[in-house]
């Protein structure tokens, strides 16, 4: 997915890889994030570069409040992790359609991975990128992007840094050429004005070739991604077979969602 790290450190030439790479350094995925305390020139430049960014796919650092919308709660504890990663989130939003949710995707997308390491990037990923938008009381949006259909493999010569070796498999090495499946979600909140409801995930741009959460959410909604409106929840599900791994499944999620857990590694 995007590559960020929770750090802010700079760890890319676009803002979907620093966010990606740099949210790591905490023990996040390379995805989105650090960027929302600089300092307001540096944030205007962040927002204007977002427009830029590759697609990536991995965890942002969560802001605080964790899922706030109740509703959204329940469906996402009654459904899982899993689950609520890969569903159709139209219906299981708004059951009986008293509150209308918009969906936009799937847009074909990938991105390279940074692990919690957050320095030498660990796998390339695929997915479709999936965007539910629901009204909250207050009458600001809850967007929710899904990562559906998505896979994995391992980069690098030989045999690099596992996924979780900066975190919960100390040490721990992959080898190269390793595939597997991933799915995921963000929950971005705080997201105000809708100024589109453009199809195309770059609601400027109809051929759809730079999609990704920034750019999703500041073509479709006044631009606030990664400044005002940010990720308060994230979880993805890593997992391959056999391949001579010791570990099979890593999960990289928000505190609110358990953490961090596993790893995907030879040793």
């Amino acid at each position: 997915m995007e590559s960020a790290d929770d750090s802010g450190t700079s760890c890319g030439a676009d803002v979907d890889s620093v966010l990606s790479r740099c949210r790591h350094v905490r023990g996040y995925k390379k995805l989105n994030g650090r960027l929302l305390f600089l300092p307001a020139a540096l944030t205007t430049i962040a927002l204007t570069l977002a427009f830029a960014l590759p697609a990536a796919a991995a965890p942002e650092p969560a802001g605080p409040g964790g899922i706030t919308d109740p509703v959204l709660l329940a469906v996402t504890n009654a459904l899982g992790d899993g689950v609520f990663s890969t569903t159709d989130l139209s219906s299981a939003l708004d059951p009986t359609g008293a509150t209308p949710t918009q969906h936009y995707g799937p847009y074909a997308s990938s991105s390279t991975d940074s692990g919690t390491c957050g320095v030498v990037d660990w796998a390339q990923d695929s997915f479709d990128r999936h965007f539910t938008v629901r009204t909250s009381s207050s009458g600001a949006f809850t967007v929710v992007e899904q990562f559906k259909d998505g896979n994995f493999v391992t980069l690098g010569a030989g045999s690099e840094a596992s996924p979780g070796a900066c975190d919960t498999n100390p040490l721990g090495t992959v080898n190269t050429g390793v595939i597997g499946s991933m799915h995921g979600y963000f929950i971005i909140s705080n997201v105000m004005t809708q100024t589109s409801t453009s199809p195309n995930c770059d609601g400027l741009n109809p051929a759809d070739s730079d999609c990704s959460t920034a750019i999703f959410i500041n073509t479709h909604f006044t631009p606030c991604y990664p400044s005002s409106c940010t990720v308060t929840t994230f979880f993805f599900d890593y997992a391959s077979g056999d391949q001579g791994l010791l570990f099979h499944d890593w999960k990289n999620a928000s505190a609110d969602r358990g953490g961090n857990g596993g790893d995907i590694a030879n040793t």
